[in-house]
């Protein structure tokens, strides 16, 4: 097992400085692989020193440019602090230097969707799905994207698909209810999937006040 693995394994303890020692014997020894920056940056980050995990993200990249691991090291540093432009565009970067894992094209969708782009969310949300299907949040993320592109038999479908993966996710459940509210126009089937959210979440306010407007309106 190299340093790289064995700091890692202390970083998953809980022993940063031990873990930050290998890192550095392992960047003493190979100056030019990224691997141990991107993790001394990652412990640097569990210790809550964001200024210095920043400075050995970049290096990461300095040193290897073409390493997809360093970019989107980069990315997920700069969504965490929802500078989401910033972490649009290391995550394209992961991806154009060969990264191809569902993580990538989700964080990239996702970062889209908080910067209120969602056509240009969709592709990548579809891609993150296709490349792991059992991933619920990628498919209920994707789901809305198509919501709100007015894409709602789609829509529909995946939602329908997020609740038999996690039958507890009571945001999907509210998100049928409102496609059955307004688009089908069925409330008595839209109070049935808001019910369901209620049950699961009983403080789910959105569910509640879509109740609440059902319950009016008859």
């Amino acid at each position: 097992m190299d340093k790289n693995q064995q700091g890692i394994e202390l970083l998953q303890e809980g022993k940063w400085e031990e873990a930050l020692k290998l890192f550095t014997e392992q960047i003493e020894e190979k100056p030019h692989d990224p691997a141990a920056y991107i993790n001394f940056g990652h412990v640097l980050a569990e210790m809550n020193d964001a200024e210095r995990a920043l400075r050995f993200y970049e290096k990461a990249v300095e040193v290897d440019p073409s390493s997809s691991a360093a970019h989107y090291a980069l990315g997920s540093f700069c969504f965490g602090r929802e500078r989401f432009e910033e972490a649009a565009q290391f995550f394209e970067k992961a991806i154009r230097c060969g990264m191809e894992e569902a993580d990538a094209y989700f964080m990239l969708g996702l970062s889209f969707l908080y910067l209120d782009q969602t056509v240009m969310a969709l592709p990548y949300l579809m891609r993150a799905v296709e490349l792991d299907e059992e991933d619920a949040e990628a498919r209920f993320q994707f789901a809305l994207a198509l919501a709100k592109t007015e894409q709602y038999e789609e829509a529909e479908k995946n939602l329908q698909k997020v609740t038999t993966q996690e039958p507890s996710h009571a945001d999907a459940f509210y998100n049928l209810g409102v496609l059955y509210a307004g688009h089908y126009e069925q409330p008595e089937k839209a109070a049935g999937y808001f019910d369901r959210a209620l049950e699961i979440q009983p403080d789910h306010m959105l569910a509640g006040y879509g109740k609440k407007l059902l319950e009016k309106a008859e």
